[in-house]
């Protein structure tokens, strides 16, 4: 017998690894949405005005095994030394339960952000964690769900203290002590807002009477351990408010910020278990006294009740205050860091206070043997009072002594032209102190010193942290796994099903682009190591910029916003500082949309401009007329437009290329929002149709997992004229302020985005976006009869989204869209985005990545929402006793009494809804308002646990 050799490829670019549906079930939706071809519905959906004229062409697409060979030999041309560098950046040791079943788990890293809570109860017990370890070890109130990084929270701490300070000035205060880069984004954030920056030293420079506030770093960035009490009572004297910049680790041996009197502690959770990567991402964190923990901003976990009065976890208080208060928004905030906070949690839940005491206590007695040497060698050691960092005073020496510690493998820090610094961590072992003492010129072993302690008796912590039980929980690796386990399995992430958010752009995040991120050349190098030792982020980092301005038009790309509200920021920075270098220093209006994302509005206000809003008209484009009208009435003082293509609205306007002359022709900068990429690439270039600037999802449209809520990156890219006024750093250079902790962001995630372009090809990119359109628009045409799609062009085309008007199931049967939302938990579906950008809507976005099948499911159980809508109209159910008022139903509804007017099976498994494979909600419907007033953000007592898992 013979077989006919079969050709076989099985992850063909077109059609198999991010694109979901096959080349049959295209065919078939095709023919739905009423199209010969793909191409011809392509040319009948994208205006040709602004259709880019050559594809993308970067060679072909790679395989899985090509492109993770290629990540490899990118890769090794890293050189992973030991770095004790300090700054801010400090090895660790991530334990591998954590890393197995946290990072590498999609059930965590696909999830979405938790604003539906009854989806979300296992991340945010996670970040419960995560607020309780931080308010335990800085000694304040209550702490946030993290934050971006170290030194943006700084500049969010400063503006905090300028909102709550009752002293009513405009100078705040910087030690001299804190890290530079912490320094430069402060310095940033601080300037289009009129404030003035004073550095100095706080115990012989600050005038308590001249700020608002002022920020101490503890320990300093040389090593400095000091008693900070009689700066901030002299803060206190006269009104002003004390932040604390505070090492996590050092807290478990030191008195805390707390203690001294601190109003806002913020720093940090990178060395409590997630690498470094070369700069990011990473989780800060912020913990403040209660009396301001309304003021906080980003995100806040409280603990609330569901509907049967069960325990519920919720985001509380400001979580998405942008998009109510816009312009008048105090933080643009979108994107946390949830990936990396719940590995640092998972961290203390690992160790205990017991483990971290013992890491703290091990790290200071090794810097405090470093020392002992070094002093024994001769050399001047600075300060007396350290926890793990020392500046050693080496004169002419540095140069040579920093290239003999390199060749001995191990990286310090040059200060200035004559100092040392070096950071000691988890993972230094005595071998490595042996080799900085050689570089220095000794011949030591670690046995001839003894282990003492060189911090000061009245700054010992002498209080309990960490006591919740969940920090004491039985730590054998099973415990920890089910623990892990458990709270996934409380979550809905795209592991599970599709999550059809409208302008978030929720697609696969193919495992071999996840692979490389943990490699440890990737993983382990420290943001500040010698520009020869990171030669392959410059090359993966450089190629992708390349790829990214050729899909975009731009002539260059920063990638140092680690976020897309941080790329608008980093973007109208850029802007205003052209028009600056220009003689326009008076040009500080930005026309906004009224349909735009809140990050727009909030973004602008940050950056020194005064928002227009311009109307939006009655099909959902831009108001031409009164954009053009706002134009000329702000004419000499225009700065910029901001404007998102495909528009919020879910529609291919075809009269952008005009609004963004009219901004031309008076002088102002186009800033084009690129949350809905993924309805250009391949088709349409910003650059080309006249954008001057636009920031790139790269957690979105370039497949970098949401995390719950965050890594992201917001690269921006920008035309030429722009490019210097790009974002610097004090480590790289350049004219322009930091607006971010590390050079690029958060680079450790940047080999995902990379491979996927490797992998895919410009073809098979472009294929993704015709996908991603054909897939809304057949969601649109498949529900447009039960639920109106409110915008859509003179064709009934929409573009990668659009949006569904359920306001009549309002007005005739009660039924608000959160019902609907929580309806389709039944169904085993995260809901779309809701009544964004207008009250009372859903707006669907499916990707490419999801097949036919799971595009029929959720648009059966849509099907299924509006009959049991109608059911209602008619008089066939109770208008308050029904499924979707009652929604989520959980587990508990198959048993014991019911008295409903429903059956359970009509609760529990509607259509849409698995037989076998049920998603079932751990609480019923949380009862927000009860969360606000009731306001718990640290952990419950342990029994609680036990009663939730029995």
């Amino acid at each position: 017998m013979t077989f006919e050799y079969t050709d076989y490829e099985p992850y063909d670019f077109a059609n198999r690894r991010h694109i979901g549906p096959s080349p049959a079930e295209m065919e078939a939706m095709l023919k739905v949405v009423g199209a010969d071809s793909l191409d011809a519905f392509i040319n009948s959906t994208v205006p040709a005005s602004i259709r880019q004229k050559a594809p993308l062409e970067w060679g072909p697409a790679m395989t899985e095994r090509q492109a993770l060979d290629a990540l490899r030999e990118t890769a090794d041309m890293n050189r992973n030394l030991v770095s004790l560098i300090g700054q801010g950046y400090h090895g660790t040791i991530t334990p591998p339960v954590i890393q197995r079943n946290i990072l590498e788990n999609p059930a965590w890293y696909t999830a979405y952000t938790p604003y539906q809570p009854e989806i979300s109860q296992g991340r945010l017990e996670a970040l419960l964690n995560f607020q309780t370890m931080i308010a335990d070890l800085t000694g304040l109130d209550v702490a946030s769900a993290s934050l971006l990084d170290e030194a943006t929270a700084a500049a969010e701490a400063m503006a905090m203290a300028h909102r709550v300070a009752k002293a009513k000035r405009d100078v705040f205060f910087v030690d001299e002590n804190c890290h530079p880069q912490t320094i430069a984004v402060i310095r940033t954030r601080a300037e289009p807002l009129g404030w003035s920056v004073v550095v100095g030293d706080p115990f012989a420079d600050l005038d308590a009477t001249a700020v608002f506030g002022a920020i101490v770093q503890y320990p300093g960035t040389y090593g400095h351990v000091r008693d900070f009490g009689d700066v901030i009572a002299a803060l206190h004297r006269t009104d002003a408010i004390a932040i604390m910049a505070a090492d996590p680790l050092s807290l478990a041996l030191l008195r805390t910020p707390g203690e001294m009197g601190a109003d806002i502690a913020i720093g940090s959770a990178q060395r409590l278990g997630v690498p470094m990567g070369y700069g990011g991402p990473h989780a800060a964190f912020m913990a403040v006294k209660d009396a301001h923990k309304r003021a906080m901003p980003g995100r806040l976990v409280g603990v609330s009740v569901d509907s049967r009065g069960n325990r519920a976890y919720r985001l509380a208080l400001q979580t998405r205050e942008q998009h109510i208060r816009r312009e008048k928004a105090t933080s643009n905030i979108c994107t946390a860091q949830v990936l990396l906070a719940v590995m640092a949690a998972m961290y203390g839940v690992f160790h205990g206070p017991s483990g971290i005491k013992a890491i703290a206590q091990r790290v200071h007695q090794r810097a405090v043997l470093l020392t002992a040497g070094l002093e024994k060698l001769g050399y001047k050691v600075e300060p007396d009072a350290f926890f793990d960092t020392v500046t050693v005073e080496v004169g002419r020496l540095q140069r040579v002594i920093l290239d003999a510690a390199v060749a001995g493998g191990v990286n310090l820090r040059q200060i200035g032209n004559d100092r040392i610094g070096i950071s000691v961590d988890e993972r230094t072992r005595p071998g490595n102190i042996e080799t900085v003492w050689r570089a220095f010129g000794g011949d030591m072993t670690v046995d001839e010193f003894p282990l003492t302690y060189r911090l000061p008796e009245k700054l010992l912590r002498n209080t309990a942290y960490m006591t919740h039980p969940v920090f004491h929980m039985n730590r054998a690796e099973s415990e920890m796994t089910r623990y892990m386990r458990r709270l996934s399995d409380r979550d809905l992430a795209l592991d599970r099903s599709m999550i059809p958010l409208g302008s978030c752009t929720m697609k696969l995040n193919a495992t071999a682009e996840m692979l490389p991120i943990t490699w440890p050349e990737f993983a382990e190098l420290h943001p500040f190591v010698p520009a020869d030792q990171a030669l392959g982020y410059k090359a993966l980092i450089d190629d992708l910029c390349a790829k990214l301005c050729q899909i975009t038009g731009f002539d260059a790309v920063s990638m140092q916003p680690n976020s897309g509200a941080q790329g608008e920021y980093a973007g109208l920075l850029t802007i205003r500082a052209y028009h600056r270098e220009n003689g326009g220093a008076e040009r500080d209006v930005c026309l906004i949309p009224t349909s735009a994302h809140g990050t727009n509005p909030a973004s602008a206000q940050m950056a020194g401009m005064k928002v227009v809003p311009v109307r939006t008209a009655e099909n959902g484009d831009i108001d031409v007329g009164d954009f053009r009208a706002k134009a000329e009435q702000h004419g000499e003082r225009l700065a910029a437009c901001m404007i998102t293509y495909p528009s919020t609205h879910g529609v291919f306007e075809r009269r952008v290329a005009e609004l963004c002359d009219i901004v031309h022709a008076h002088g102002g900068q186009v800033y084009l929002d690129g949350a809905n990429m993924n309805a250009l690439v391949g088709l349409a270039r910003p650059g080309d149709f006249g954008a001057d600037v636009c920031h790139l999802n790269l957690h979105k449209t370039f497949c970098i997992p949401h995390g719950g809520g965050g890594p992201g990156m917001g690269p921006i890219g920008v035309k030429a004229h722009l490019v210097p006024h790009l974002p610097g750093h004090p480590a790289t250079g350049g004219e322009a302020g930091p607006v971010s902790a590390a050079p690029y962001g958060s680079p450790s995630i940047l080999p995902i985005s990379w491979s996927y372009c490797l992998m895919m090809g410009g073809a098979g990119l472009t294929q993704a976006t015709k996908v991603a359109i054909l897939n809304a628009n057949y969601i649109a045409r498949r529900l447009r009869d039960a639920y109106p799609v409110l915008y859509a062009a003179e064709n009934g085309r929409v573009a990668h989204e659009c949006i569904l008007d359920t306001r009549i199931l309002q007005e005739k049967a009660g039924v608000s869209v959160d019902d609907i939302a929580k309806r389709l938990i039944d169904c085993g579906f995260h809901a779309p985005t809701m009544s964004f950008p207008v009250p009372g809507t859903l707006m669907i976005e499916p990707t490419e990545s999801e097949t036919k099948a799971e595009l029929d499911r959720f648009c059966d159980a849509m099907l299924a929402i509006r009959e049991e809508a109608r059911a209602i109209e008619e008089g066939r159910s109770d208008r308050l006793d029904n499924p979707l008022k009652n929604a989520p139903h959980t587990v508990e509804d198959l048993v014991g009494e019911w008295n409903r007017s429903y059956s359970r099976e009509q609760a529990c498994f509607p259509p849409g809804a698995f037989r076998v494979d049920k998603y079932w909600a751990p609480v019923n419907r949380v009862d927000n308002v009860y969360g606000d007033r009731n306001l718990v953000c640290s952990c419950p007592p342990m029994e609680d646990y036990q009663e939730a898992a029995e």
